[in-house]
């Protein structure tokens, strides 16, 4: 296990027992690293520091805490929290909601969010800068599997919002929130468009504008 946490590679699953990903995830060594389990397998990732990812990531959050505050949606927004079902499946995503009656289920105290104690956030963002393919992939099954209700992936390079319903296991496209009533995704992406040329105030302005 000691030669498995020195050469720990990033950005690639792993396979690995639930004991030894705690180990590695746990390791000092990995501080700055996000981790996720699925499947038998782990995956570290380093955290983005790119000017794009970052401009991206405050729009995302930016834009859906407008949209709740005008429509009057109680809201509950996480940054790069921990969610974990013991012994199975553990997730780090970019962004996070609950939204409703969850938006005062977790606990400020809490750390580590239980999936066996507390529901899954309602909707699930990655920014993907260069992980694209596994956000689309088995990130996607991963929150499947935990059971959110919204999946979204912002693809920075194509200036793009992949977004999906999760049901009953499986998930399919969309192209307007059904977490978040009247909501467009192609309003977002327009935002993310506009972000390429102005400033985050003069974007949320536009965006106050528009809802």
């Amino acid at each position: 296990m000691s030669q498995l946490q020195a050469k720990m590679p990033t950005d690639t699953w792993v396979n690995a027992s639930w004991e030894e990903y705690l180990q590695v995830i746990d390791n000092p060594a990995h501080a700055e690293t996000k981790g996720y389990y699925y499947n038998g397998r782990m995956r570290l990732e380093m955290s983005p520091l790119g000017n794009p990812h970052s401009r991206d990531h405050f729009i995302v959050i930016s834009a859906i805490a407008l949209f709740a505050s005008v429509r009057g949606i109680d809201l509950d927004g996480h940054d790069n929290c921990t969610y974990r079902k013991m012994g199975c499946e553990e997730a780090q995503p970019d962004v996070s909601f609950y939204l409703g009656a969850n938006a005062e289920v977790v606990p400020w105290e809490a750390t580590i969010i239980d999936l066996d104690v507390y529901p899954p956030p309602d909707l699930v963002v990655e920014v993907a800068y260069s992980s694209l393919a596994d956000d689309k992939g088995e990130k996607r099954l991963l929150y499947e599997a935990l059971g959110v209700r919204e999946y979204w992936i912002i693809d920075v390079q194509n200036v793009q919002i992949i977004a999906f319903e999760v049901q009953n296991g499986g998930s399919r496209r969309i192209a307007q929130s059904q977490v978040f009533s009247g909501l467009d995704i192609g309003l977002l992406e327009e935002a993310l468009r506009r972000s390429r040329q102005m400033n985050h105030g003069k974007v949320s302005a536009w965006l106050l504008s528009q809802l």
